[in-house]
């Protein structure tokens, strides 16, 4: 089964890439980690239990009419996420130790319940699937993907703008704050491109929906090419050769993140 690893950055359109995969022509299985993050910390949940525990009840929605003190299940009152958003969103020093203590409570959550849906898929003979992790690189995901995809805008301007028409809440500082707390896509992009050939797919989403369908539709048929739907049930049908596939692709996505941390140590000794 192909691993596809797609990210981006906030406001560069990962999720309409996303939307135009999970339906016809294509209707591949999609992992959004997003949707499985928002599960690991539901009310009752231990990921739930580890924020309110370190920064306190003022992350959560307030008490109401409608949200009695111990949420409407007794589980606890739902995380108030513009509230958290603007405690780990930003580049100042105590957002960024806020965002590292929130990322360490909720990745490992995430990254066992995508475990649980990728042997699903992969017991069900699906061609492909679909990694939908914003933080791809970051957190690793990028070892395991046979292609990366990264959807990127080349104009920064372009993902304030779009993420103030889609959260009306925010002002554009906030809009300014969260483009600059991820790491800039265009680097991404780059890093994605240095993958190679077949490896690595940059989706570059400032133009129309259906420039970007076509780029979408190009890259897609190229990957059937380099992985038909008979090698997904060979290696389904004969588990030892899916093992040695699968550490063939983890072995050589080592190797491509040894030869990019190289690259970025020959350019900082250029600065």
């Amino acid at each position: 089964m192909l691993f596809i690893g797609l990210t981006g950055s906030i406001a560069t359109g990962k999720s309409t890439v996303s939307s135009i995969l999970s339906k016809p022509p294509y209707s591949l299985p999609i992992i959004d980690a997003d949707i499985v993050a928002r599960k690991v910390v539901e009310p009752g949940t231990s990921g739930y239990k580890a924020i309110v525990k370190h920064f306190g009840p003022e992350i959560l929605v307030p008490v109401s009419e409608s949200m009695p003190e111990n949420g409407v299940d007794g589980q606890g009152r739902a995380l108030d996420r513009p509230a958290l958003g603007r405690r780990v969103f930003g580049d100042g020093e105590e957002q960024q130790r806020s965002r590292n203590v929130l990322n360490g409570i909720v990745h490992p959550a995430v990254r066992k319940e995508i475990y649980k849906s990728i042997f699903w898929y992969y017991m069900t003979g699906s061609w492909a699937v679909v990694l939908d992790v914003p933080l791809l690189f970051e957190s690793g995901w990028d070892k395991l993907s046979g292609v990366v995809v990264v959807v990127a805008v080349r104009d920064p301007e372009v993902q304030k703008q779009r993420l103030m028409q889609r959260d009306a809440h925010l002002s554009a500082e906030d809009a300014q704050n969260r483009v600059l707390s991820q790491t800039d896509v265009r680097l991404k992009a780059k890093r994605c491109e240095a993958r190679g050939e077949g490896k690595g797919v940059v989706l570059w989403n400032d133009g129309s929906r259906e420039e970007l369908k076509a780029n979408i539709d190009a890259a897609i048929q190229d990957m059937r090419r380099r992985s038909p739907s008979w090698w997904n049930w060979l290696c389904l049908l004969y588990p030892p050769l899916g093992v040695i596939a699968g550490a063939w692709v983890y072995w050589q996505n080592k190797r491509i993140n040894r030869e990019w941390q190289d690259v970025e140590l020959q350019e900082k000794a250029k600065l």
